[in-house]
């Protein structure tokens, strides 16, 4: 396999630019006395976002075993703790590739 430089430096550039971004939100909050309240709502808002980019694949792409126990999840996870609705997801994944199969 041959030395591609072209993908060398977008694999760089890609490394600058994520470095750039993190580095960057670091630095533009540490300098601030107060956070604005946009940018607060903003940042609160991250951690929901970074779980419907997990989760929405898994259940469009997913089989059906997938699309039920992310069902049975937030079932779960309306009334009880996170580690009870990661168990009873697992359980109904397990039991229906059990029983059913892939």
């Amino acid at each position: 396999m041959a030395f591609d430089l072209h993908m060398a430096l977008v694999i760089a550039a890609a490394a600058v630019a994520t470095y750039a971004t993190r580095i960057g939100g670091y630095i533009l909050i540490t300098t601030m006395k107060r956070i604005p309240p946009r940018m607060e709502a903003a940042l609160a808002a991250v951690p929901a976002a970074v779980l419907t980019t997990l989760v929405a694949p898994a259940f469009f792409i997913g089989g059906w075993d997938s699309k039920l126990a992310l069902l049975v999840a937030l079932i779960v996870g309306l009334r009880a703790s996170h580690t009870w609705m990661l168990i009873v997801a697992w359980l109904v994944v397990m039991s229906w590739r059990h029983t059913i199969g892939m």
